[in-house]
């Protein structure tokens, strides 16, 4: 299982990501904010108010939460060449 260990909120609603195990990088959530937990994050104030729970996952104050194993395989996944 991987934890994270910091997130810092971008412009855009993207996240910097930093794992325990010093893997990190940049997600994008921009086509991510839909249903009722998420369209809260689409007011900015709001998504920046990201921060890391006690159990390595990211979170919001309205309970929305990122595992952080898919977030891990996400930073890992092949990218396709244009």
């Amino acid at each position: 299982m991987h934890v994270v260990a910091s997130v810092q909120p971008l412009d855009n609603y993207q996240l910097f990501i930093t794992f325990e195990d010093g893997t990190n990088g940049i997600i994008s959530l921009k086509d991510r904010l839909f249903g009722p937990m998420f369209e809260p994050l689409r007011d900015p104030a709001m998504f920046n108010r990201v921060s890391v729970d006690e159990f390595g996952a990211v979170c919001w104050p309205n309970g929305a939460d990122l595992a952080p194993d898919a977030l891990f395989d996400k930073l890992h996944a092949p990218t396709t060449a244009e």
